[in-house]
């Protein structure tokens, strides 16, 4: 079954798949503008920044025909674009700064840790953000235009009846087995004599500068921010709200040159030198120091989740209030459900798991709960989990009884796509755009004729 085409620039793999893209390439490109829409443009190494995500999942056969198509989908979201600065759609900051955690969290996810993410593109998480920041918010306007135009379409029975019972019948789908999981995570408290012993390691650094050694060579020696530690703790230029909160508010009342006190954040321990000011934005080194969690730590919140386990299994309160008493996790608020972050719901095929996720509820039986799982969450820190298996699909060729929520989401996307397409059509008759020459020869979906 053909999926619906929506409208959505995966942002990170774009930019990094072009970074990628760059450091392969061993040829020198001319970038170019290959389209105008309104006031804004699509260049050549757009178009490469997605061909290189398409051909490095493989199953290319018609490379032109791709960039054509990489090339419509970049001109619709253009068009979305011109018409959010027509209608002049405000983002803020928090929704910026909202959409790129949680897109974050997922990439970090697939990387294995924030430190593989950093390491392999050498730059420290706050840079590739900054870096992605002008993107997030022009997909937050698009995505403001496009649910403008679909918010109040809805599907009746009828329609998902007339959806499902017009599929041919060699394309109606197989569904694989699907999860739903809860979840309880804590973090292992840290002993009050490794919190001053971390402390007392980073006053010491903090002395042997103010008696003159270099802050940036005791930042690559004894740093633990993987992403600035080898460039001698420098962060780079950053606006306010791209820091933790407490980094920023010493960061920004800092002189040029002058060291911080020790400041505590959620990443650990920090002194910060201030390099330079540009108005509202700062570039700052740092050197960080990690509390680090012993084995009784471990041990203690083990045992804690093993208990919380047992009330749960004798009855004495259900998963979803000890998720909200006892949870560190943000998102028990959803009632301890585990967010699929590449789709937004709470179903996971086995690979979108975390493998050891994915072993730990396995052999459960729906309501059972798994041992205590020791895991690394965004920020690199080591927590302990515990899962509860809500629900198993089994895979099964789709039909109206058992997966009719799935079928009305696939009737009302493709009415969606259809009110889309429509939307789409009606503007190109109202915006200026212009096609370089070299794509002209594209088989486009939509008639673009050049102005």
């Amino acid at each position: 079954m053909k999926k619906t085409i929506v409208l959505i620039l995966f942002f990170l793999f774009t930019m990094l798949g072009f970074e990628a893209w760059s450091q392969q390439s061993q040829e020198q490109v001319i970038d170019e503008v290959v389209a105008v829409v309104g006031a804004n443009y699509v260049l050549q190494s757009d178009i490469e920044a997605q061909y290189i995500q398409f051909r490095m999942q493989g199953g290319i056969t018609d490379a032109r025909a791709t960039r054509c198509q990489i090339l419509e989908d970049l001109l619709f979201q253009k068009l979305m674009l011109n018409q959010a600065e027509l209608d002049s759609v405000v983002v803020t900051d928090d929704q910026i700064e909202q959409t790129m955690d949680a897109r974050f969290r997922y990439y970090i996810q697939q990387f294995g840790s924030q430190e593989k993410l950093e390491q392999f593109y050498k730059k420290s998480l706050i840079q590739i953000k900054e870096e992605f920041r002008v993107l997030v918010k022009e997909q937050l306007m698009v995505d403001e235009v496009q649910q403008g135009i679909v918010k109040d379409l809805k599907v009746t029975p009828s329609e998902v009846r007339a959806f499902f019972n017009a599929l041919p019948e060699d394309s109606i789908p197989m569904l694989e087995t699907e999860y739903e999981i809860l979840q309880i995570v804590k973090e292992p408290a840290i002993s009050k004599e490794e919190l001053d012993a971390t402390r007392d390691r980073l006053k010491s650094l903090r002395d042997r500068i103010m008696k003159g050694e270099n802050f940036s060579t005791l930042a690559v020696l004894y740093s633990e921010d993987p992403g600035s530690s080898k460039k001698g703790g420098e962060i780079g230029l950053t606006g306010r709200g791209q820091l933790y909160p407490e980094y920023e508010a010493a960061a920004f009342g800092l002189k040029k040159g002058e060291v911080s006190d020790i400041i505590k954040s959620k990443a650990g321990y920090h002194i910060i030198q201030l390099i330079e000011r540009r108005g509202e934005q700062i570039n700052t080194r740092h050197i960080l120091l990690m509390p680090k969690i012993s084995d009784s730590d471990v041990q203690k919140a083990s045992v804690l989740l093993d208990s919380i386990a047992g009330l749960v299994r004798e009855g004495k309160m259900t998963f979803e209030d000890a998720a909200i008493k006892y949870s560190d996790d943000p998102g028990k608020i959803n009632g301890a459900n585990m967010i699929n972050e590449a789709t937004g719901n709470t179903r996971f095929l086995s690979n979108q798991l975390d493998p050891k996720i994915f072993y730990s509820i396995e052999k459960l039986e729906p309501g059972e709960i798994s041992r205590p799982i020791a895991m690394i969450n965004e920020e690199s820190k080591q927590t302990l989990s515990i899962y509860m298996l809500k629900s198993r699909s089994q895979p099964h060729k789709a039909n109206l009884k058992d997966d009719y929520s799935t079928i009305q989401e696939w009737a009302l996307n493709k009415k969606r796509g259809d009110t889309i397409n429509k939307w789409i059509g009606d503007k190109i008759s109202k915006t200026y755009f212009r096609i370089n020459e070299s794509y002209l020869d594209c088989k486009f979906r939509h008639s673009w004729e050049v102005k």
